[in-house]
């Protein structure tokens, strides 16, 4: 018996009645067969070489890509998902069961081609990447791998720069905030900004700082933390020069604490605010639990500190937290014009009403449990 695609062949080049031409249908079969050849050919080649790319990648591409890559790829070599769905407390299983099941019917040639073309929007990304890092903005600091820092127009922008970890503030970010702020505050700027990269201002406190601990170095390991946190804090407190939060995304623990620290804190209306510090287990830091009940008085504060509520941008503000919120499509067009005008300012004017005496004072409490403190600061 013939098999079908010989039979369709046959059926196309069938001479009509009418004397049709022959060589008309006899040519277009063939022709297309011999392009889908070659086609499957060279998608089979460029997903090997996506492949080998996606090996040489520097940064990792973030949990969202590496599933679509994990769908685009089962799809690609065994086809639509055959697989029994597993359990929903199976997480990462779970996640990739739906990154492939979500591909539905999409066949293997499409798969190969949508993997190799993210492949290459993924290598194209980080290239341009590294040629901006090796041409770096005017007036970037050099010294820092967590931060980006830049001097322009008398201000001095201090940008979390952990966006593949939502800003998540590890030791070494602490050590370089701190570093970050005595430079600002000893350069020629008139004003210093601190803001996060990509959709997070910051997720707080990085999870990393407090595993692989050993039962015997916990105790160590909470009082040089202790040492770390007041030393970050007190850099904030003692700042000469007007400081300033630009707010962009949601924060979480430190970062929102140390905002009453601040002396203007702008925000985007997708900004949350949200410090669960008896959810973790912990207490407030950061001077919050003396600032935040003068700032938005006790009830309000005792919701966010003690009762984990996380506010809104619109609430932060109606509370004191926040100076002024804007719609997130003009946040940084309209804030950044803003900060430039107030960066034009007389200088001396400036630092004389920032001066560290101008700071609020912080009470010493000192907690029973080490590893849960407040931090004990003085102006």
């Amino acid at each position: 018996m013939a098999s079908p695609a010989l039979t369709f062949v046959r059926r196309l080049c069938w001479r009509s009645p009418c004397g049709a031409r022959p060589t008309q249908a006899v040519c277009v079969p063939a022709i297309h067969l011999h392009m889908t050849a070659a086609t499957m050919q060279v998608s089979q080649k460029d997903f090997q070489k996506a492949q080998e790319q996606l090996k040489l990648l520097k940064k990792d591409p973030g949990n969202e890509t590496k599933l679509k890559l994990y769908g685009l790829f089962k799809q690609a070599t065994e086809g639509p998902c055959n697989a029994p769905k597993p359990g929903m407390l199976d997480f990462v299983k779970k996640a990739k069961w739906d990154a492939w099941n979500s591909l539905g019917n999409l066949s293997q040639d499409d798969a190969r081609q949508k993997y190799a073309e993210l492949v290459s929007s993924l290598v194209s990304a980080e290239s341009a990447s590294q040629k901006k890092e090796a041409s770096p903005e005017e007036g970037r600091h050099d010294g820092y791998e967590t931060l980006i820092v830049t001097t322009k127009n008398n201000i001095t922008k201090i940008m979390f720069n952990r966006p593949d970890r939502k800003n998540a503030i590890n030791h070494q970010m602490y050590r370089e905030i701190i570093k970050a702020l005595e430079e600002a505050g000893k350069n020629d700027s008139t004003i210093a900004v601190i803001t996060g990269n990509g959709d997070y201002y910051s997720s707080g406190n990085d999870l990393n700082n407090f595993t692989n601990v050993q039962p015997g170095e916990m105790e160590k390991m909470a009082k040089d933390g202790a040492v770390l946190l007041k030393e970050f804090v007190g850099h904030f407190i003692d700042f000469p020069k007007p400081l300033i939060a630009v707010v962009n995304g949601p924060a979480i623990g430190i970062c929102v604490t140390v905002l009453a620290l601040c002396d203007l804190v702008y925000a985007s209306d997708r900004a949350t605010f949200h410090s669960p510090f008896s959810q973790l287990g912990q207490s407030p830091e950061g001077c919050s639990s003396y600032l935040f009940p003068k700032i938005m008085g006790l009830a309000k504060a005792s919701e966010m500190l003690l009762f984990n509520k996380k506010l809104t941008a619109a609430e932060a503000c109606a509370q004191g937290l926040v100076t002024e919120v804007f719609p997130d499509s003009s946040f940084q067009k309209e804030v950044w014009a803003r900060l430039e005008a107030y960066a034009s300012l007389p200088k001396n004017v400036s630092i004389l009403n920032f001066s560290p005496p101008c700071k609020p004072v912080a009470f010493s409490i000192l907690m029973p449990n080490p590893s849960c403190h407040l931090v004990s600061l003085h102006p």
